[in-house]
Parts: structure tokens; C-alpha cells; sequence
């Protein structure tokens, strides 16, 4: 008798929890695990990516033996396999190949030009960026531009020695096979926007190779969305390296900022609303969405002290760009001669980098591409009124450009918390209230497209 009651409670007990479990869960309110919709074909994707063919990479780009942007380029050195035009050339065809691969879907190109001297360029020095496009399928859409970078220049202790071994392995290497593995992988697939996969040279110099190119871009006025910019992601093998953890850096206050733009960022809270702290939450948001098997660890500050790289040539020009770099560098394995001396190992080989870790940063930069490329653009004109007081919050927004858009979420966080804690399912409308005062959160709204993709989230702004 004890036992017939005990099994219809329980069966009582589970019918409920499993009606509870079928709700949907309560607007206002993220998933308990910040996850949003898987899609497939990114899940397939990142299965692709490969640990062996990011060693193979590596392996061939150190085996040039210098990549020093002030290394020889001529025919002959060229042939011999020798120095950064030997570099440039293969990565090239190693672009032209995954070309081939996909019928066709890529557009390879090199933006070369000759940089005058300069503090660490003693003579006039040609500098080529290499790139492969993957253009959008949809007219509208491919107007937007994600694109992943790396810089496959590399040096050794002096700078200005062109000839002696630079092996680059993790510094760029690393970030090198990382645009060449996404463009690979990713070219398998179509998505309604363009992605750019893009090399550069110069970093080591001074970003000439970056500058340029982004340059080019803001003349041409490519809408690029995001840049993910890798250098330094090999997970140098030092006992104190967490290889679970990759540093994604972004700007607060936007470098292309106006002295308007200050006094408006100044006087809202605004210091860590700048676009690309919003493409670093995204990465964030992706990864809580994709196994890729590393977590980003958001730094809010431009770069590491006393370092830049080719993300802020980007920044400089208005674009939203981050850096992912391993979570614990080895300076003994950057920018120095390949030595021993005192017990200790000088140079970056290829031995100190884990080329495990490399892959996942890969699929993480991949998951990030192929969801923003996969995604609507985010909403225009995203205004918060501030005609009257109140302790309710109206916005009001355009819809984007390419008819992708479907519905759309308000998202707030408190001032003081440095990821998006609330989401808000609003439909297919051009306005919204919540029951949140302006003054106690900051809010933004993102696209959602039929198929559950989310846009860059837009930080209103207000309007009297």
C-alpha cells in the first residue's frame, strides 16, 4: 500500500516538473545558460576544423625560416622557399586552393604597396596583405562584412635582421592558420553576408600592413561589422598557461571618437558601450552557444601593456575590431634569436605551441563569423526618448537593411555588470516600453531573423 502511494506521488511529482520544463520561459528574463539557437550547420562546421592541418600550416610557415617583413622577396628567394615572399606566395595558393575546393566561392587578392622609411624600415620595403572574400549570397546583405585577420610577418631579436632565423610560430603564426583554417572550413558553406579572410604583413613594423588595408576599406566604404584579429593564440606550452581561457581585448572609448562623441559617451556612461565591446559580448554569447572548447575571457582595455596589434589600425578608423591572444605569454618565445642560454630556450618553435588550442580558438573565430555572417544587420537608428520623465523605458529603432529582420529583443544589463544579463522578446515591431527605468540599466536591441539568428546588439541613443 506504502508503495502504490510512493509511486503516484512521484508520478504526480514528475508529470509536474515536466509541464513546468515545457513553458517557455518568462519574457525578461536570458535563458538560465545565456545559449541561443544552435545551427546546424555551424555545429557541423566546427567539426571540420582541423588540429592536424593548423600544425601542418604552422609547420610550412616556419619553414621559410624568416618572415621578416624586411626579408628578401625576389624570384629567387622565392623559389628556394626562402623569406616573406615566399610566405606570401604560399599562403596565397593556399587560398587559391581552398578556392578551387568550393568551385569557385572565393575571390583571392594581395593589397601591395611600398612603404617609405621609416623607424623600423630603413629602405623604401613593398608589403602585401593577402585575402580571400567569401561574397554573401543575398544582394543586400553582402554588403556586410565580417573578416578575420593575422599577420604572417614575424622577427626575431633584432629587427631590422631580415636573414637570420624568425621561425613566428606562435607570433603570427598562429593567427595566420587560423584565417587560413576559417577560410577553409567556412568556404564549404554560403551565409547571406561576406566574410573576409585576410593575412597581413608590417605588423612587426608598426601595423603598415593593417593600416593599409583598413584604409583602403574606410576609402572604399566596406561596412565591416566585426574584426577578429589573432595574434599570439598558440597556447605557448608554459606550466602556468590555461588552456582553456583566450583574451579577447576591445576598446572602450572608440579611437574614431569626436569630441561630440565624447561629450555624448561622457554624459550617458557610455565607456564600455563602444561597438567593439559589443562584438566582444557577442563572442561571449557565442561561445556559451558553441562547443569550441575555449571560453573568452573579455578584457575591456585596447590591448596588453606595452603591445599593440593589427586590431586597433581597424579601431582607428571607426571599424569594431577585437584581439584574441592566449591567456599566458612566453616572452622568451617572442621576438628572440633562437638560443639556449642559462637552461632556458629562446625563439618561437613550433614545439612551445599547442596546436590543440590553436583549433579551438579557430572554431571559436569560425562560430563567431559564421553566426554574424548568418545573421540579419542589426537594427538603424536605435533611439531611447527622453522627452519626459518616467520610470518606464520606450525605444524605438529601424528595421535593417535586406529584409532579414523578423522580430526583435531589448536586451539591458546594470551599469556595473559587463555582459548582457536581460532579454526581451519583442516581435515584429518598431517600438517597445519596458517596465525598466533608463536610469538604472542600459538597454540595446539586436535583430532576429527567421531562423533564430541574432544581430549585433545597438545601444540607443537618446533623443529629445
Amino acid at each position: 500500500m506504502f508503495d502504490s502511494r510512493m509511486r503516484a506521488v512521484v508520478a504526480l511529482f514528475v508529470a509536474a516538473v515536466s509541464i513546468l520544463l515545457a513553458q517557455p520561459a518568462p519574457q525578461g528574463h536570458a535563458s538560465a545558460d545565456g545559449k541561443l539557437p544552435m545551427d546546424p550547420r555551424i555545429v557541423a562546421a566546427l567539426q571540420q576544423i582541423s588540429r592536424q592541418r593548423i600544425q601542418a600550416n604552422i609547420e610550412k610557415l616556419v619553414s621559410f625560416q624568416t618572415r621578416s617583413t624586411l626579408s628578401a622577396q625576389d624570384p629567387a628567394s622565392i623559389a628556394a622557399g626562402r623569406g616573406i615572399g615566399a610566405a606570401r606566395e604560399w599562403i596565397k595558393s593556399e587560398f587559391e586552393r581552398y578556392a578551387r575546393d568550393c568551385g569557385g566561392c572565393l575571390e583571392v587578392k594581395t593589397d601591395s604597396f611600398t612603404e617609405a622609411p621609416a623607424d623600423r624600415i630603413p629602405k623604401p620595403t613593398e608589403i602585401t596583405n593577402v585575402y580571400a572574400a567569401l561574397k554573401g549570397t543575398d544582394s543586400e546583405s553582402a554588403k556586410r562584412i565580417v573578416l578575420v585577420t593575422g599577420h604572417y610577418d614575424s622577427r626575431n631579436s633584432d629587427n631590422f635582421n631580415g636573414i637570420d632565423a624568425a621561425p613566428g610560430a606562435n607570433d603570427d603564426g598562429s593567427g595566420t592558420a587560423v584565417s587560413l583554417e576559417c577560410a577553409r572550413v567556412l568556404s564549404q558553406l554560403k551565409f547571406p553576408a561576406t566574410i573576409i579572410f585576410l593575412t597581413v604583413a608590417g605588423e612587426e613594423q608598426g601595423l603598415y600592413g593593417s593600416q593599409h588595408f583598413a584604409q583602403m576599406a574606410k576609402s572604399a566604404e566596406w561596412n565591416i561589422e566585426a574584426v577578429l584579429n589573432n595574434d599570439i593564440v598558440g597556447g605557448d606550452r608554459n606550466p602556468q598557461q590555461d588552456p582553456n581561457v583566450v583574451r579577447v581585448f576591445s576598446e572602450g572609448v572608440p579611437a574614431a571618437a569626436t569630441d561630440a562623441d565624447l561629450r555624448q559617451i561622457r554624459s550617458l556612461g557610455g565607456e564600455s558601450d563602444s561597438p567593439s565591446r559589443e562584438v566582444a559580448r557577442y563572442i561571449s554569447e557565442v561561445s556559451r552557444t558553441y562547443d569550441t572548447g575555449v571560453k573568452p575571457m573579455l578584457l575591456f582595455r585596447l590591448d596588453r601593456y606595452l603591445r599593440g596589434g593589427d586590431h586597433y589600425s581597424f579601431n582607428q578608423r571607426g571599424y569594431a575590431a577585437v584581439r584574441f591572444t592566449e591567456y599566458r605569454e612566453d616572452y622568451n618565445h617572442q621576438h628572440q634569436n633562437v638560443r639556449s642560454a642559462n637552461g632556458i630556450e629562446y625563439g618561437d618553435l613550433p614545439k612551445f605551441v599547442n596546436y590543440d588550442y590553436i583549433a579551438a580558438v579557430a572554431r571559436l573565430n569560425a562560430a563567431t563569423l559564421a553566426s554574424l555572417a548568418s545573421a540579419s544587420a542589426p537594427p538603424g537608428k536605435v533611439r531611447l526618448p527622453t522627452k519626459e520623465l518616467g520610470n518606464d523605458s520606450t525605444l524605438t529603432w529601424e528595421s535593417p537593411p535586406g529584409g532579414r529582420a523578423n522580430s526583435y529583443e531589448v536586451l539591458w544589463r546594470a551599469t556595473t555588470s559587463p555582459e548582457w544579463e536581460h532579454v526581451e522578446a519583442e516581435g515584429n515591431v518598431l517600438r517597445a516600453t519596458v517596465p525598466r527605468s533608463k536610469d538604472n540599466v542600459i538597454f540595446a536591441v539586436r535583430a532576429v531573423d527567421q531562423e533564430g539568428d541574432r544581430s549585433l546588439p545597438v545601444v540607443p541613443l537618446p533623443e529629445r
